[in-house]
């Protein structure tokens, strides 16, 4: 593959999901991942700090989240909003051609455990970036949390779920399901 092909990050992020699977997390070095891309160390560098931001990497999802929740309309709940929100990040990033590597992402992420924890820290700054959203919306902080709270399990559901599926519905169809199926399970609490 030629050094001046387009999409570089993407690239580096199959290169490295594929020498994870062959390799192990901790075995895979940038040098190899780079070179599997068919890219310099000096490339994967410019895009990635370090391995572990193939996987984690960019803040294109908080701030995609955010611009909706900030611009939907002024009647709508925080649920409301919080599901429009999950449409675009589902029209935009989690797309019908990225389901298998986000599977992909899931298995290398679940066998690791400091993974794990970056991915639980990555979801509280969604959870954050949701409700202070949601507060600047004027939402009370109570709610803005509460809602947060809600949209972040619902999101979670959703993603395992959509990743975890061959087929069938896109993101957005099964995050609006996950945020019901949550609704509706507070109603019982």
């Amino acid at each position: 593959m030629a050094r001046w092909e387009p999409d570089a990050p993407g690239r580096l992020a199959v290169a490295a999901l594929d020498l994870f699977a062959e390799r192990g997390y901790e075995a895979t070095t940038v040098i190899q991942i780079a070179e599997r891309a068919g890219l310099t160390k000096s490339t994967f560098f410019r895009h990635f700090p370090d391995k572990r931001e193939v996987l984690f990497g960019g803040t294109t999802m908080a701030g995609r989240l955010t611009d909706e929740i900030v611009g939907a309309p002024a009647e709508a709940t925080p649920l409301e909003v919080l599901a429009q929100a999950m449409d675009a990040i589902g029209r935009e990033i989690f797309t019908s051609d990225r389901r298998e590597l986000s599977a992909r992402r899931r298995a290398v992420i679940a066998a690791n455990p400091e993974l794990r924890e970056r991915e639980a820290l990555k979801g509280l700054g969604l959870t954050a970036a949701m409700s202070d959203s949601l507060k600047r919306r004027g939402v009370p902080e109570l709610t803005a949390r509460a809602a947060a709270e809600l949209g972040a399990l619902a999101f979670e559901i959703a993603y395992d779920r959509w990743s975890s599926a061959t087929g069938g519905d896109d993101f957005a169809a099964v995050a609006r399901k996950a945020l019901g199926e949550v609704r509706a399970a507070t109603e019982l609490c």
